[in-house]
């Protein structure tokens, strides 16, 4: 399971896609938002699933690919594009949560040797790579 590391590659949590999507930077730390401006800003696949999950159960009132759109021509925010079964692979290692999202988020961040702006402890708690 080889990593690909990518000097200045920050994964986004999906709570912080919604932020920045809401203009609701005060809710970033000045870490992450530092980290943000810095680096080359993408969101993994299970960003986008778990937006357009949030939006079908009412969470959020826009779906994904309007909310993804948006911040593509604010930020050029990108969907990071490693092959599926590695980073499934990675999450087979990533025991300690039973969040399919956070777990396959994280696996893809850690594949890829990328930080992830995140807000969840139980993340920064156990991958290295979570900046808040």
């Amino acid at each position: 399971m080889g990593r690909t590391e990518q000097p200045g590659l920050v994964h986004l949590d999906t709570h912080v896609v919604i932020w920045l999507y809401e203009g609701r930077a005060e809710f970033i730390s000045p870490t992450a938002s530092a980290l943000i401006e810095r680096g080359r800003c993408v969101i993994s696949p299970m960003v986008r699933l778990e937006l357009q999950y949030l939006f079908e159960i009412g969470r959020t009132v826009l779906d994904a690919d309007s909310v993804l759109a948006a911040l593509r021509k604010d930020m050029e925010l990108d969907i990071a594009d490693s092959d599926f079964d590695v980073v499934v692979k990675t999450s087979l290692l990533l025991n300690w949560t039973r969040d399919v999202f956070d777990r396959l988020i994280t696996a893809q961040a850690l594949h890829e040797g990328a930080s992830l702006v995140t807000r969840d402890r139980t993340i920064r708690d156990n991958f290295s790579g979570g900046i808040w």
